[in-house]
């Protein structure tokens, strides 16, 4: 027998955590933060990262910066932009924290990827060039053998 309360409540909460993802996904440009994210679900702010990081297997912030950071992606590939602006445009505040954590996703600095991939993916298209370009998140790395 099922516990029929308990299962519509996980649901319940389960929908509350998608709208949070959702939010994220169309709100990344905007200043979010976890405080604010989580009052719009009437979450209190440790309840919604638990929740969350067991749901989707990372932090709600670590969510929105690789959001970010794709989208950074794709305005660095079109080239029209400096560094500086794609952080900005992308909702980040500190050129630092953006630029250390788009190293940390792609594996180079934003500046060195906007020279290398303006030329890597020249002629492919777009919706090509977004799934071979796509950061791997720290959960999705391979972790190398034993050497």
């Amino acid at each position: 027998m099922t516990n029929r309360p308990g299962t519509a409540e996980q649901l319940r909460e389960l929908a509350r955590l998608r709208r949070v993802r959702d939010r994220i996904d169309r709100e990344y440009a905007r200043p979010l933060d976890v405080e604010a994210l989580a009052r719009g679900v009437h979450m209190s702010a440790g309840h919604l990262s638990r929740e969350f990081r067991r749901a989707y297997g990372e932090s709600p912030y670590a969510y929105l910066m690789t959001r970010r950071i794709e989208r950074a992606m794709a305005l660095l590939r079109r080239g029209d932009l400096s560094v500086t602006e794609v952080c900005f445009t992308v909702g980040c505040s500190s050129l630092g924290t953006f630029s250390t954590r788009f190293s940390e996703l792609v594996g180079v600095p934003p500046s060195v990827y906007r020279r290398r991939a303006t030329h890597a993916t020249a002629g492919m298209p777009p919706c090509v060039a977004k799934q071979v370009t796509r950061p791997i998140r720290n959960r999705e790395a391979t972790s190398p053998g034993p050497t």
